[in-house]
C-alpha cells in the first residue's frame, strides 16, 4: 500500500467520526430545544391552573384553619376575650360574607370562631349517636316542619270509553321539630386564665363538646320533647302485624328477655319496607351488641362480621350497627334493639352557630363560660324505623 493510500484512507475514517460527531450534537441541540418547548408549555399551564384556583377560592367560603391570614385576628381578639373580658377586638372586627366571623348575639355573647365551633362540631359527629346516622338540617327559624306523604295515590284501570272514578288522594303529615337549647357551664380560675400556656379555646371546645354529645345522644334515644328533642323510645310500639301510622312496629323474639335463635333478627330486617331497607342500620348499646355477636346461623357461621378497615362499622346480616350506649338493655319487654333507615326516619335539627358568654362575677375568683347551642329532633317517618321486642310476643 502507498502512502498515498494510506494518508486517503486515514482522511476517510477521520471524516466519518465528524460526521457521526456532527450528528450527535445536532441530535443534543434539537432534544435541547424539543425538552425547552415542553418546560414552557408545561410553565404556561402552570400559570393558568394556578390563576383559575385562585379565582375559584377567593369566591369560596375561608379555610378554617389557625394559619389563615382571615382566623388570626379573630382568634386573637376571641382569646382576649376569654381571657380577660375584653371584647374591643371581637367588636372591631368585620363580618364577612359566608364566614363564621365574630357577632355581638342580641342576647349577650359572641360567636365562637371557626376553628373552635369547627372542633366541637367533628367531635359531635364522632360521637356514637343516632346523629350519625339521621337527617341532619341547618336551619335559621325556631323550628323546622317535616311534610310527609303517609298514604298512597289511588288509581284504577279504565279503557278507551268508560268514565274515570275519582280516586282517593293521600294524606299529607306535618311534623313540627322545634329547637330547644342545650347548654353547658364550664368554668375556670383566673389565674389559669392568666397562664399564656394554657389553650382556653381547645378546653372549651373539649368540655362543650363532650357536654353537648352525651347530651344530644341521649335525647335522641330517650327524650321526652319537653324543652329537649323527642327520641325514639318516647313513642308508643305496636306488633308489626297491627302497625299503623304514629306508632312504632316491633318483632318480638319469642323468648322472654331473651333470643329465641335468630330468626328474630331476620324477621325485624323484613318487617321494614323494600325502600328503607336498603339504607338500613342496626341501633343497640355494647352489652346487647355482645349478646349478638355470640348468634350463630344454622351453619355454625358468626351473623356478626367486624369491620374490614379502621373506622368502618361492624355489619349484622350486612347492615352496618351503630353502638348507641343510651339504648336499653336486654331484658324481658325490652325494645333493646332498633333497626331502619333512620336519614328518613329520623330527623335532627340545628342552628348553625354556636355562642359563649363570659361571666366573671358570678363565681368569683373563677370565670365562667356559658355556651349554647340550639338543637331539635323527633321522628319523622314511622314507617322507617322498628324495633326488637325481648318478649314472648
Amino acid at each position: 500500500m502507498s502512502k498515498t493510500e494510506t494518508e486517503s484512507r486515514i482522511g476517510e475514517d477521520v471524516s466519518s467520526i465528524q460526521d457521526v460527531t456532527d450528528a450527535v450534537e445536532k441530535f443534543t441541540s434539537d432534544l435541547s430545544a424539543f425538552t425547552g418547548d415542553i418546560q414552557a408549555e408545561l410553565k404556561q399551564q402552570k400559570e393558568r391552573l394556578t390563576m383559575l384556583e385562585r379565582k375559584s377560592i377567593s369566591a369560596a367560603r375561608p379555610h378554617l384553619a389557625a394559619a389563615t391570614d382571615f382566623d388570626a385576628p379573630h382568634q386573637k381578639a376571641f382569646d382576649a376575650y376569654l381571657r380577660t373580658g375584653e371584647d374591643d377586638g371581637l367588636r372591631g372586627l368585620e363580618l364577612e360574607d359566608k364566614a363564621m366571623s365574630s357577632s355581638v348575639n342580641s342576647d349577650g355573647g359572641y360567636l365562637v370562631d371557626p376553628q373552635t365551633a369547627e372542633t366541637i362540631k367533628s367531635v359531635l359527629n364522632s360521637t356514637a349517636s343516632i346523629r350519625a346516622i339521621a337527617n341532619v338540617v341547618t336551619v335559621e327559624a325556631g323550628s323546622y316542619d317535616v311534610l310527609i306523604d303517609s298514604s298512597d295515590v289511588g288509581a284504577g284501570w279504565a279503557d278507551e270509553t268508560s268514565a274515570t272514578a275519582e280516586t282517593g288522594t293521600p294524606n299529607i303529615e306535618r311534623i313540627a321539630i322545634p329547637l330547644h337549647e342545650l347548654s353547658a357551664l364550664p368554668k375556670a380560675s383566673q389565674r389559669l386564665l392568666d397562664d399564656s400556656a394554657f389553650d382556653i379555646e381547645g378546653w372549651l371546645a373539649g368540655r362543650v363538646a363532650d357536654k353537648f354529645a352525651r347530651a344530644e345522644a341521649a335525647a335522641f334515644i330517650n327524650g321526652d320533647g319537653v324543652d329537649k328533642p323527642t327520641g325514639i323510645m318516647t313513642y308508643p310500639t305496636v306488633a308489626e302485624a297491627s302497625w299503623s301510622w304514629g306508632n312504632i312496629g316491633y318483632v318480638a323474639t319469642g323468648a322472654d328477655g331473651d333470643f329465641n335463635g335468630a330468626d328474630a333478627l331476620v324477621e325485624l330486617v323484613y318487617a321494614l319496607g323494600a325502600q328503607y331497607r336498603a339504607n338500613g342500620s342496626f341501633v343497640m348499646n355494647s352489652k346487647t351488641a355482645g349478646a349478638v355477636r355470640k348468634l350463630k346461623d344454622a351453619d355454625g357461621r358468626f351473623l356478626w362480621s367486624d369491620g374490614l378497615t379502621a373506622g368502618e362499622p361492624a355489619r349484622l346480616l350486612g347492615y352496618p350497627v351503630l353502638i348507641a350506649e343510651d339504648m336499653p338493655d336486654i331484658a324481658s319487654g325490652a325494645d333493646a334493639i332498633a333497626f331502619g333507615d333512620f336519614a328518613a326516619g329520623y330527623t335532627v335539627a340545628e342552628r348553625p352557630d354556636l355562642r359563649v358568654l363570659r361571666d366573671p362575677f358570678s363565681a368569683k375568683p373563677h370565670v365562667l363560660f356559658y355556651a349554647t347551642k340550639r338543637i331539635g329532633g323527633d321522628v319523622s317517618d314511622f314507617a322507617a324505623i322498628k324495633f326488637l321486642r325481648f318478649a314472648l310476643s
